[in-house]
């Protein structure tokens, strides 16, 4: 048996399974929450211990450790990902939102636009609004089952509209692609022409499967006024409730004023169990996320074969990174009310709705598959009984539930 197939039963306040979050978001309680982007496995040992021997110490005085933290982040992705960096590079918020939230005020003014690739991590909406920033779409494109980028749409936006800022998702959340060189160098070679800065999410760039080679914005040649958002463990070792946020800055004007204004708000002051347990984790915890990584390349191949197999009335969109999975629910030919009931009071499971990820994806959700597989399974075993039952006659949406049941 892995150790990732043990379900862990703790006492615990998680935000995926806090019943007022269940009820308000979903209506229920009765639900298998799969929704929330973090993982239901025990972090590796020795950032256990890393933890443990911070709490058993019971003194708690200041205390920094940025220079090993940085030393750690670099050494771990020249080792993981060919990538080299400049520990004197980096600077340090209290989270990889906060980090984009800053940059994005120090990279543009209020009523500029910054560009996104829709569907996407549904805060970037929040943190580009929240700045006085407006959101433009540069919808992806699904080509031959594929999701790509649409670089056309993408010129002639920077041509005609005021953008300063391309927030880039790589690997992409929700739908899963790992960027190829390729297409993360033409993307540069855009930006540059139209003097557009792109920031990167990185965060998930740990978590890559066997057939796919991540890239950073920072390897590309001509990259060295764009910035990556990097170096965060809370996605690759299961850590979000206790890691920091590092921006890799090359250029160094934009490094300057960055640091200088995440240090006027303290921003920078993460805690010593953030700084111990990332340097824990990058040290120490390569043989736990191969593990990881196996497992959960494992449970991906399961879940495509199973609806390939079983529910074929369902597109799913196979990840290359990331440990969620984008369902294309259309073809079930549901109205997103009877969707709704069918995954939620149905199949009682809790997904994210494709409607966080941009508006008009209302037949679309994200299922996080960071659990044991037999798990998994279950929630599987669940969406294909309800798809073969069809929708229940306990729900009632005026004529739209005469074409939806079959009472």
């Amino acid at each position: 048996m892995s150790q990732f197939d043990i379900l862990h039963t703790v006492e615990n306040n998680f935000a995926k399974s806090n019943p007022n979050y269940l009820k308000s978001m979903f209506g229920t309680t009765d639900v298998m929450p799969l929704w929330i982007a973090d993982m239901d496995f025990e972090i590796a040992k020795p950032i256990q211990e890393a933890l443990q021997k911070l709490v058993t110490r019971n003194i708690y005085a200041y205390e920094f450790n940025t220079g090993d933290v940085f030393k750690a982040i670099s050494d771990w992705n020249y080792k993981r990902h060919q990538l080299q960096l400049n520990p004197k590079s980096f600077v340090q918020v209290s989270g990889v939102l906060t980090g984009i939230g800053v940059l994005i005020r120090d990279l543009s003014e209020k009523g500029d636009g910054i560009m996104v690739q829709t569907p996407v991590y549904h805060q970037f909406f929040k943190v580009i609004e929240s700045a006085g920033r407006k959101v433009v779409s540069n919808k992806l494109k699904v080509v031959d089952g594929y999701y790509q980028m649409d670089f056309e749409d993408m010129e002639r936006k920077l041509k005609t509209l005021n953008i300063k800022v391309i927030l880039l998702c790589n690997p992409h959340n929700p739908v899963g692609r790992v960027w190829t060189k390729e297409e993360l160098q033409k993307l540069v070679a855009i930006a540059n022409t139209y003097n557009v800065t792109i920031i990167s999410d990185e965060i998930h760039s740990d978590i890559v499967y066997s057939k796919s080679q991540f890239n950073s914005i920072a390897s590309l040649e001509n990259s060295e006024n764009h910035i990556a958002v990097i170096g965060s463990p809370a996605k690759t070792f299961g850590m979000q409730s206790i890691s920091n946020g590092y921006l890799y800055i090359q250029n160094e004007k934009i490094h300057k004023q960055v640091k200088s204004t995440v240090g006027s708000l303290y921003l920078d002051h993460g805690s010593i169990h953030s700084a111990n347990a990332t340097i824990a984790a990058y040290t120490k915890g390569e043989e736990w996320l191969n593990d990881l990584l196996a497992y959960l390349e494992k449970t991906i191949n399961w879940i495509t074969d199973f609806v390939e197999r079983e529910i074929p009335q369902i597109i799913l969109y196979k990840p290359e990174g990331t440990y969620q999975i984008w369902l294309d629910f259309s073809k079930l030919n549901l109205s997103d009310d009877a969707l709704k009931h069918l995954v939620v009071n149905q199949a009682k499971l809790a997904l994210t709705p494709g409607d966080w990820f941009e508006g008009s994806h209302t037949q679309f959700m994200r299922l996080n598959f960071a659990s044991p597989l037999e798990k998994i399974q279950q929630a599987f075993y669940q969406l294909k009984k309800a798809v073969d039952d069809g929708v229940d006659c306990s729900f009632n949406e005026g004529e739209q539930a005469n074409n939806c049941c079959s009472c």
